[in-house]
């Protein structure tokens, strides 16, 4: 799937309320960042924490136009959980992190307006 990270890009297709209910989104915070250097795109290794029920997850996250990654340890981040991990280069990504485009076309990272516990599921 070819993902359209245009402000006006098209409505995706219609789904059901059970299709949504499959995109398992949880909020975690970040433990670590660490360079990436080995990716082919600029990006970060993030460690996440995601609470007691998923627990600690990898992640690569090309955010590295807006963050610096002395900044991003005890941000908190939204994530899908439930995609299968995902082999970057030697690094096994468990975890997508969520962000939006800004104008430039750089991740800003999407995460809740206020903490909310490690865990908590988008609904």
């Amino acid at each position: 799937m070819h993902l359209n990270h245009n402000a006006d890009a098209p409505v995706a297709d219609a789904i059901t309320f059970d299709d949504f209910l499959k995109v398992d989104i949880r909020i975690g915070t970040i433990l670590n960042a660490e360079p990436f250097p080995e990716a082919r795109k600029p990006a970060y290794k993030l460690l996440i924490d995601f609470g007691p029920a998923i627990g600690t997850k990898k992640s690569s996250a090309q955010i590295v136009d807006r963050y610096a990654i002395g900044e991003l340890p005890g941000r908190q981040v939204a994530a899908v959980v439930n995609f299968p991990p995902r082999q970057i280069g030697k690094f096994m990504s468990e975890v997508l992190t969520l962000g939006f485009a800004d104008e430039a076309g750089a991740v800003i990272l999407f995460a809740p307006d206020r903490a909310v516990p490690n865990g908590s599921r988008l609904f």
